[in-house]
C-alpha cells in the first residue's frame, strides 16, 4: 500500500515536470523511469562492488567501468545543475553522456534494457533535471514492494486516452480477473496488448499474496522470473514502461515482444500459453491483409476486438483459459462477424462466464459499456451453463470523479464465481445466474445479460379517474384562496 508520503514525493516529482515544461503525462513517466533505471543501474553496481570487496575479487561484468564514474547516479547527483545537464546531454566521458551510456548497457542488465534504441530525453534545462533528481533520489526503494506502488501510483496519473485505444486498466477491475482465474505455479500467462503491464504485474503479485511459500522453491523462481510471463505491445514507448514495471515488482527477465500482435510476424506464436489476461483495443480497424490469415479463418472481420479474440485463442494451449475485457458491442452485435466469433467460443469452446460492467467503470477514459469473457479452449466443445453476472457497482462512483465508495459487487463476484455450484438456484431476476447453452443457441448467441435477465415490475395501483380529476379541483380551489389573501396583503 503506498504512503501519504511516497504519494507526496511522487506528486512533487510530477508537479515539478509539469512546471518545468514537460506536461504530456507518458513522456513524464518515461522520462521518469529513464531516471529511476539510471539509479537502480548504479544501485545494482554498488551491490557487485560490495560483493567483490567482501571476496576480494573484481568485479566480472560492471556496468560502469573506472572511467565512467561520473556517468553514475552516486556522483552526478551532487553535481552542480548545469554540470550534471550536460553530462546527460553531451558526449563527456568516453564518448558517452549518461542518457547514452544508459541506452548501451545491454541486456544484462534487464528486459528494460532491451528497448533503449528509440529512448529520447526529453528534460528541458538543467533546474528541472536537478530538481527531479534530488527528489528521485530521497525515495526509499529498499524492497519489492515500495517500488512497485512507487511506480502503479505513477501510472495512475495517466488521466487521458492514449493513441490507438490506449488507457489505463482499473487496477481493481484487472484484480478481480486475476483471482478469477487463480493463476497456477505452472501457469505460463500471456497478454497480447500489454500496455503498461498490469495484467502481468496482477498476476505476479497473486501468487506473492496468496501463495509466498512458492518463493522458496528455486525451479518456482526460475520459471517466474523467467518463463511465467509474456507481453506483446507495438508501442516501444509502453515497452519500456511495461518493463519497468514488472521489474520493480520483482519479475527479473519478463518475456515482452515489440510486435503487433495481429500481424503475420506473430503468426508463429500457436497453442503457447496456459493463461491469457487481456484488455485489447477496442476501436481500432484494420485491413484483412495486416492481419494474420488463420486469425481471418476464426473470425473474418477487420475490427480489433474481434480478431483480438480470434487471435487469443490461437495462442491459447489446449485447456488454457482466458479473461478479456470486451466492449457490449461484442456480446450482441449483429454482424456475421460478431455471431461467427460468439458461436465459436460457445460451440467449439467452453465459455464460463460473462460479467456485465456499468458504462462508468472506464472513467475518466471512457464513458462505453464492458464486460468480463471468462473461456477455456477446448477444440471440442464442453460449453454447458454460463454464468451471467450484472455488475451495478465496482467500489467507486461511476461518474470522472470515480469516488470510492461502499457499494462492490466485486467481492461477491469472486466468491460465487469460485461456487458455481451455488447458483444453479438462483433466479433470473437475481444479480447472477446461470443460463443453458441451448437458451443461448437459440437466441443466436447472444450473450447480452439483458436477454435473459427478467425484471419484475411491481404492480402500482392508481385512483379513480374521477378521484384524481377532484383532487385536481380541490388543489385549484385551494390555489385560488391563497392567491385573494396574497392580493389582501399587497394592497
Amino acid at each position: 500500500m503506498i504512503t501519504g508520503e511516497l504519494k507526496s514525493q511522487v506528486d512533487k516529482i510530477w508537479e515539478s515536470f509539469w512546471t518545468g515544461g514537460v506536461s504530456n503525462p507518458l513522456t513524464v513517466i518515461e522520462q521518469f523511469t529513464y531516471l529511476l533505471f539510471i539509479r537502480r543501474l548504479d544501485e545494482t553496481q554498488l551491490l557487485e562492488e560490495k560483493k567483490a570487496a567482501m571476496i576480494k575479487k573484481p568485479i566480472a561484468n560492471p556496468v560502469f567501468t573506472e572511467a565512467q564514474k561520473e556517468l553514475r547516479w552516486s556522483s552526478f547527483k551532487n553535481k552542480e545543475p548545469q554540470t550534471m545537464f550536460d553530462l546527460f546531454n553531451k558526449p563527456m566521458v568516453g564518448g558517452l553522456s549518461v542518457f547514452e551510456h544508459m541506452k548501451q548497457v545491454g541486456a544484462e542488465n534487464g528486459v528494460f534494457a532491451k528497448y533503449m534504441s528509440g529512448a529520447t530525453f526529453m528534460i528541458p534545462n538543467a533546474r528541472l533535471l536537478d530538481q527531479v533528481v534530488q527528489m528521485i533520489d530521497k525515495i526509499k526503494m529498499e524492497d519489492r514492494d515500495t517500488k512497485g506502488d512507487l511506480y502503479e501510483y505513477l501510472l495512475s496519473k495517466i488521466a487521458t486516452a492514449g493513441t490507438n485505444g490506449q488507457f489505463r486498466t482499473p487496477r481493481h477491475i484487472i484484480k478481480m480477473m486475476v483471482d478469477m482465474v487463480q493463476p497456477t505455479k505452472e501457469d505460463t500467462i500471456c497478454d497480447p496488448s500489454a500496455g503498461s503491464a498490469g495484467f502481468l504485474v496482477a498476476a505476479g503479485e497473486y501468487f506473492h499474496e496468496n501463495h509466498p511459500e512458492y518463493f522458496h522453491d528455486k525451479d518456482f523462481r526460475e520459471h517466474y522470473n523467467s518463463d511465467m510471463f509474456t507481453g506483446i505491445e507495438f508501442d516501444n514507448t509502453m515497452l519500456r514502461i511495461g518493463a519497468m514495471n514488472l521489474q520493480l515488482h520483482g519479475i527479473e527477465n519478463p518475456n515482452l515482444i515489440g510486435k503487433d500482435s495481429l500481424s503475420e510476424s506473430n503468426g508463429d506464436v500457436r497453442n503457447q500459453f496456459s493463461l491469457i489476461l487481456a484488455n485489447p483495443p477496442f476501436k481500432g480497424s484494420l485491413d484483412y491483409d495486416g492481419v494474420e490469415s488463420s486469425i481471418l479463418h476464426t473470425v473474418k472481420s477487420k475490427k480489433t476486438e474481434l480478431l483480438f479474440l480470434g487471435l487469443m485463442l490461437r495462442m491459447l494451449t489446449t485447456g488454457g483459459r482466458c479473461a478479456v475485457i470486451v466492449p457490449d458491442g461484442v456480446l450482441f452485435g449483429s454482424s456475421n462477424a460478431h455471431k461467427q466469433i460468439r458461436k465459436e467460443i460457445i460451440e467449439n469452446h467452453k465459455l464460463d462466464a460473462v460479467i456485465s460492467m456499468p458504462s462508468g467503470v472506464f472513467k475518466p477514459y471512457a464513458g462505453v459499456s464492458t464486460a468480463v469473457l471468462f473461456f477455456t479452449k477446448t477444440g471440442t466443445g464442453g460449453t454447458d451453463k454460463v454464468w451471467f453476472y450484472d455488475m451495478q457497482a465496482d467500489g467507486y462512483t461511476l461518474d470522472d470523479k470515480r469516488t470510492e465508495t461502499r457499494d462492490n459487487d466485486i467481492p461477491d463476484i469472486v466468491s460465487r464465481y469460485h461456487n458455481l455450484n451455488d447458483e444453479k438456484d438462483r433466479k433470473r431476476t437475481d444479480k447472477s445466474f446461470l443460463v443453458p447453452f441451448a437458451d443461448i443457441k437459440a437466441n443466436d448467441w447472444d450473450l447480452s445479460i439483458n436477454r435473459y435477465k427478467e425484471v419484475v415490475y411491481d404492480e402500482v395501483t392508481y385512483a379513480k379517474p374521477a378521484v384524481i380529476i377532484q383532487d385536481i379541483k380541490n388543489l385549484q380551489e385551494e390555489n385560488k384562496k391563497k392567491l385573494l389573501i396574497l392580493e389582501e396583503l399587497l394592497k
